[in-house]
Parts: structure tokens; C-alpha cells; sequence
């Protein structure tokens, strides 16, 4: 039985060890659990093996917003070549946890229990969970079985045939479940967030009050940089609490206009003070130029912000790795 070091025993020496090939069954998954675990294994070299992800509670209890968006960017754009997620859409629903290696083509590592495919169920100082391996033929037969009955997250029916919300959040807070219902004339986007722990990030400068000339929203203008580059600079009061994970974690982000981003922390010490797209530095940045109207790549001047109506966003924390954040003006 494994209880220590899951991450790394369990979604990582597998594949080190020339298994290029996972299945995964799990309850509950995360879009930022994929990014970060695909992130990993590209850091150690592992560019060509494949993940196929089976979400098992999916036709219960839905997906949300972030999370759904977030698969679909990933299998669709970072990782296309690397990354499945099929949505289970028959009752009952799937609580198993399985994780089954395979290289070239046979099944050679299988491990089940309790962690679902989630950053917090494989970060020990967040949550214990144990595991125990199995007989790897059996657990690639019993993913098999449930192929028929699942939907791949970027079909065109996922969204008819998965309830995809962000009108209901449920986040667990003091051992207590608050659930926050969204009415029916609210918007499906503008959810209303004002119990969720929030904080507000400034796209100006705290020393000048003016747009950063070299950073932020401006990161990329300077000789050979992408133009686009760009990052979130954080206030000490905000980068020294735990509202968002370090830097070694990441998580997804949901736009009022329903983008979904997946950031982490970044520079400075481990910690991180700034929020960036580990991808691809310059989504942030194209995002924002979007958002008020700029071409790609231009600079983005103080003047931008204010004749769009703010100078700030502000982050709502639904749990450890997603995030709401609000751009919007009135």
C-alpha cells in the first residue's frame, strides 16, 4: 500500500520508467490536476506519451464551468497530442479511483484507492489518501468496459448531455458545505460570488500608479520578448496569505465572460508574487488586450484602462484550484 508520495510514485516514475501510456477512472478530476501533471512529465522529458482520463461522477453531480472549459482547452490546444477527457453520462456514476499504466501496449502498473485525479488529493500536506496496486490487465479491462458509456469533453454534445454550472458552487469551509444558488434571471456567468473569499489584484503599478512600463500588462514589450507577454502582479498582503497555492501548483481560472485561463504563481521565491500562464506567457496578455478592445501586442497604456472602466480585477476563491475572477464593469 502506497501512502507517501503518490504524485510522484504513482503519475510520475511509471513513466520514467518507459510506460507511455495512463488510464485513469476517477470520480472527480480537475483541469489544473491534468495541466500540472502533463506540465511534470514534459519537464522530465516525457513528451510522447498519452493520458486518457474517464471523469466517473460526472453524469451525478456535472462538471464545472472551469473545469469543463479547462479539459477542453487542454486536449483541444496545450496538450492535444497528449491529453483525452471523456465525461461518464449513464447512471450509476463511477467513484472509482484507478490508475493503470500501460507500455507499448501492455498493461504493466495498475494502482486504486482513494486520490481522485485532483492536486489536493495528491498533495499530502492538503489531504492523506492510500493506494494499492492491482493486477494491471484487470484494471485496463474494467476502463475499457466504461468507454461506451462516456462522452468525450469536447463533443459537441457534452454540454447537452453534462450539466455544466457555475450557478452552484459548493465549497467546504470550516468542515461545514455552503452552497451558493444562483437564481434563474442571473446571468449563467455573473454568478453571485459575495460569500467566496475574494482579493483584489491592481494592474497598475502600487510605486506609480500608472500602467508598468516593462511588466505586467507591458511583460513582453522589450527586445526579444512576444509582445503579448504579460503577468499579474500581486500586493504583498495578497502573495504572503494563502489565497492562491504557491507556485509549485497550478489552477484554473473562469472569466466573467466565461474564458477559462489555468495559471500558477510565479517569480521571486517559492512562494510566487505574480500570476502568470505557465503555458504560454502571452495568453494573459492577449486575453486583457482583448478584453479592452487592443490589437495583439500593442502597449497597453493607463489611458486603456481607465476609458474601459477599471483598473483592477478581482479573484473569488471557489476552492483550492479554481477560481472566479471578474473583470467586468457596470
Amino acid at each position: 500500500m502506497l501512502t507517501n508520495n503518490l504524485f510522484e510514485e504513482i503519475l510520475i516514475k511509471p513513466a520514467l520508467s518507459g510506460c507511455n501510456n495512463l488510464y485513469i477512472i476517477s470520480g472527480y478530476a480537475t483541469s489544473a490536476m491534468a495541466f500540472h501533471h502533463l506540465t511534470e512529465l514534459s519537464d522530465n522529458g516525457k513528451n510522447d506519451l498519452n493520458i486518457k482520463l474517464i471523469v466517473g461522477m460526472s453524469s451525478l453531480d456535472g462538471l464545472s464551468a472551469s473545469n469543463h472549459n479547462g479539459f477542453r482547452s487542454i486536449m483541444e490546444n496545450e496538450y492535444s497530442k497528449n491529453f483525452e477527457c471523456s465525461y461518464r453520462t449513464v447512471n450509476p456514476p463511477n467513484h472509482s479511483k484507478m490508475y493503470i499504466w500501460q507500455r507499448n501496449n501492455k498493461p504493466m502498473h495498475c494502482y486504486i484507492g482513494s486520490a481522485n485525479y485532483t492536486q489536493t488529493a495528491f498533495n499530502e500536506r492538503r489531504q492523506r489518501e492510500a493506494m494499492s496496486s492491482c493486477f494491471p490487465a484487470d484494471g485496463l479491462s474494467y476502463f475499457n468496459s466504461l468507454i461506451d458509456d462516456s462522452i468525450y469533453c469536447n463533443h459537441h454534445d457534452a454540454e447537452s448531455t453534462i450539466k455544466i454550472y457555475n450557478e452552484r458552487i459548493v465549497r467546504r469551509r470550516q468542515r461545514e458545505i455552503a452552497e451558493i444558488v444562483q437564481s434563474e434571471e442571473q446571468s449563467l456567468f455573473q454568478p453571485d460570488f459575495n460569500s467566496l473569499e475574494s482579493a483584489q489584484v491592481s494592474l497598475l503599478s502600487s510605486r506609480t500608479n500608472q500602467v508598468h512600463n516593462r511588466g505586467g500588462l507591458n511583460w513582453g514589450q522589450r527586445p526579444g520578448r512576444e509582445q503579448n507577454q504579460a503577468y499579474l502582479q500581486l500586493s504583498p498582503d495578497v502573495y504572503r496569505s494563502d489565497f492562491f497555492p504557491i507556485r509549485s501548483i497550478h489552477f484554473t481560472v473562469l472569466a466573467d465572460d466565461n474564458i477559462t485561463l489555468i495559471c500558477t504563481r510565479a517569480q521571486k521565491d517559492e512562494i510566487g508574487q505574480a500570476i502568470e500562464t505557465p503555458h504560454n506567457n502571452s495568453l494573459l496578455g492577449e486575453y486583457f488586450r482583448n478584453r479592452l478592445g487592443l490589437a495583439n501586442g500593442v502597449y497597453v497604456n493607463t489611458e486603456d484602462l481607465i476609458k474601459y472602466g477599471k483598473t483592477d480585477v478581482t479573484f473569488y476563491k471557489i476552492d483550492d484550484e479554481n477560481y472566479y475572477m471578474d473583470f467586468s464593469v457596470s
